[in-house]
């Protein structure tokens, strides 16, 4: 057997250099390139082996460990799931603060490599820098953590063990079934030893991602279900999208006439303009969707993991409404007592459509009518204008409060008019992205994506933060030819923004939108509608007479913290200047941007017949606290309990 001998660092990326997938007639290589933060955990064993072997791979410099995941995460997603990036770290810190990144992958079901360094295998020089010791077990690491939000988890004790934790970590990164963050933790001191590894270990290696068939009784009983149902309705999931099931979920709804609602995930595999297309369902989804599931006897879920956002807390649903499950993963298909169909989406689907010859809805009207009324209300909500005639009710202090505060700041700009303006000046074929905060809301309600895969939201993990980072990742998938546009509010922009700088050192073009509304809007609202009062959820100064956050609001010059990094900027109160600043953006290349438009608080989309569990107080409070934990209790007992 003819051996080379290397570093395990150095084989590590020797063998990153040579991985590839291969999907229907597509191969391609599966790592694009590596984030590295350096730090003592891997600067030099890694850094050296970058240095040395990295050929094809890319490397860049990440700003924040958590930053550069989301960053890999985004790419991977908007890929679906075709080509990673890995990203590495320091000991201590720098691993902890990739965890929830890691999470975020996870939980999205979206392939991540992460490859922190770790504290010495051999413990000689115990306990070294940035170690936490734990006396009851001195083999526990920071790296153990990952434990928890990883599919996979390894640790490299001796160099010849790279070879099959790596076979394990591709293993996973490449099933669609069970995907996620892979952590990979590198003892420093095992990343330089050496060892004589097999040259064959370091051979062009082909990953093929195969479309699981649907099998003959699966799609027999789905079928029975389906015959027996007069009014189906379908919920495109992101499944669909990484399957690559566009064109077969849209012949299948078109050939039965079958109504779609979309997950967050989902959105944008069809046009907003298809005649079945209901948009957004759930908690943060429209009047159309919501309507038409309250009266489904049948749902049929394609790629979906049915988050409470999507059922409404198991509330949206018939008693007796069935359920048929299409989905690759086993775990997800069993969901809702549902009639499993264990396989991939397209597949899937046409096998049904073939199948189902003859079979005719129940459908007169109901599907045209639930769109006209949404179109109405989305109409209102994209003209809605407060401008000094605007006078809030006078018993509603939170209106009140909102309306001194857009005066403060000298804009009255509502959230849904600004996101209705965006979508129609920016170009159909560029891409969005978002995360966390009132935006996934009022973006699955309103946005109209006409093109395919131009959506981008993380809502499985809704992680703050991500918006910016995951904006880079996207333009890394998208390239320069495209636009990428980052919605994001101000309390998700100040939790995280590190890789705006890194942004501008990539020449990468990459558009921030943001929200400020001087508060954590969507929390607030959640925070008053349950009957309590604002805590903690506005930004505010400290009044020194009350000893509370309930002074002035604070005006940030979010502008001008993009400018000093080296971005354009502009500051927006008017449409008009929305107007000039994106088309006056539009000509610029290779440098971000971001638009800090000052919008209303209070100013977000509404419910539409969706009803969320949160924690609600039984005892005690206030009387508009105990009319909230009635409202709860009417709708649980309601909801399905499994």
């Amino acid at each position: 057997m003819e051996t080379i001998k290397l570093s395990m660092a150095q084989a590590l990326v020797r063998f990153l250099e040579n991985q590839y997938v291969a999907y229907d007639d597509i191969e391609q290589p599966f790592v694009r390139g590596i984030f590295m933060l350096p730090g003592h955990g891997n600067v030099v064993g890694l850094g050296q082996a970058l240095l040395q072997e990295a050929h094809r791979l890319e490397v860049y410099q990440g700003k924040n460990e958590q930053g550069q995941a989301h960053v890999a995460v985004a790419f991977a997603k908007h890929m679906k799931r075709k080509q990673i990036m890995a990203v590495t770290s320091s000991v201590g810190p720098g691993a902890a603060n990739m965890i929830t990144a890691a999470a975020t992958a996870t939980a999205n079901n979206i392939p991540v490599l992460i490859m922190p360094g770790d504290v010495y295998a051999c413990r000689q020089p115990d306990p070294v820098l940035q170690q936490i010791e734990q006396p009851n077990d001195l083999s526990i690491s920071t790296n153990d953590a990952y434990r928890a939000v990883c599919r996979y988890w390894d640790r490299i004790v001796r160099p010849e063990q790279l070879m099959s934790a790596m076979m394990s970590a591709f293993r996973v990164l490449t099933d669609p079934a069970d995907t996620g963050a892979v952590c990979i933790a590198l003892p420093q001191d095992v990343e330089g030893e050496a060892y004589d590894y097999p040259v064959s270990f370091f051979a062009k290696r082909v990953w093929r991602i195969e479309r699981r068939p649907a099998t003959d009784i699966a799609i027999e009983q789905a079928v029975k279900a389906i015959r027996a149902s007069k009014k189906p309705m379908l919920i495109c999931g992101g499944g669909v999208r990484y399957s690559e099931a566009h064109e077969a979920f849209r012949k299948f709804a078109e050939k039965y006439q079958i109504p779609f609602g979309e997950t967050q995930a989902g959105k944008s595999a069809l046009s907003w303009e298809h005649s079945l297309n209901l948009g957004g369902l759930g908690v943060t989804g429209c009047s159309a969707a919501n309507d038409i599931a309250r009266e489904a006897d049948l749902i049929i879920g394609v790629g979906t993991r049915y988050t409470d956002f999507t059922t409404s807390s198991k509330w949206l649903f018939k008693d007796n409404a069935q359920f048929v499950n299409i989905n690759v993963s086993e775990f997800q298909s069993f969901k809702l007592n549902a009639i499993p169909v264990i396989a991939d989406a397209r597949d899937a689907l046409e096998k049904l459509s073939a199948a189902l010859e003859g079979y005719k809805t129940s459908y007169n009207g109901e599907i045209e009518a639930a769109i006209e009324k949404w179109n109405r209300e989305y109409n209102r909500l994209a003209a809605i204008k407060f401008g000094d005639d605007y006078v809030p009710e006078v018993n509603d202090a939170n209106a009140v409060s909102a309306f001194k505060y857009a005066k403060d700041v000298n804009s009255c700009l509502p959230q849904t008019t600004v996101l209705a303006a965006v979508n129609k000046l920016i170009e159909p074929d560029d891409s969005v992205i978002g995360a966390s905060g009132s935006l996934p809301g009022d973006m699955q309600r309103m946005w109209r994506a006409k093109c395919p895969d131009t959506y981008n939201m993380e809502y499985g993990y809704s992680c703050m933060g991500y918006e910016v980072s995951g904006a880079l990742g996207v333009k890394f998938a998208v390239g320069d030819e495209h636009e990428v546009y980052a919605m994001v509010g101000d309390g998700a922009f100040i939790m995280l923004h590190s890789e705006l700088l890194t942004a501008v050192q990539e020449h990468k073009k990459i558009n921030i939108v943001l929200f400020d509304n001087a508060s954590f809007g969507c929390i607030n609202n959640l925070q008053t509608a349950q009957g309590n009062a604002s805590l903690c959820t506005e930004l505010r100064f400290r009044n020194p007479e009350t000893g509370k956050h309930d002074g002035a609001f604070i005006s940030v010059d979010f502008a001008g913290i993009a400018r000093a990094y080296g971005a354009k900027a502009y500051t927006i109160r008017t449409l008009d200047e929305l107007e000039k600043a994106i088309a006056e953006a539009k000509t610029l290349k290779n440098i971000p941007v971001l638009f800090d438009i000052k919008v209303m608080p209070k100013s977000m989309t509404e419910g539409y017949g969706a009803w969320w569990r949160v924690g609600s107080v039984e005892v005690g409070g206030t009387e508009a606290n105990r009319a909230a934990w009635e409202n709860h209790l009417k709708h649980e007992r309601d909801a399905r309990k499994y």
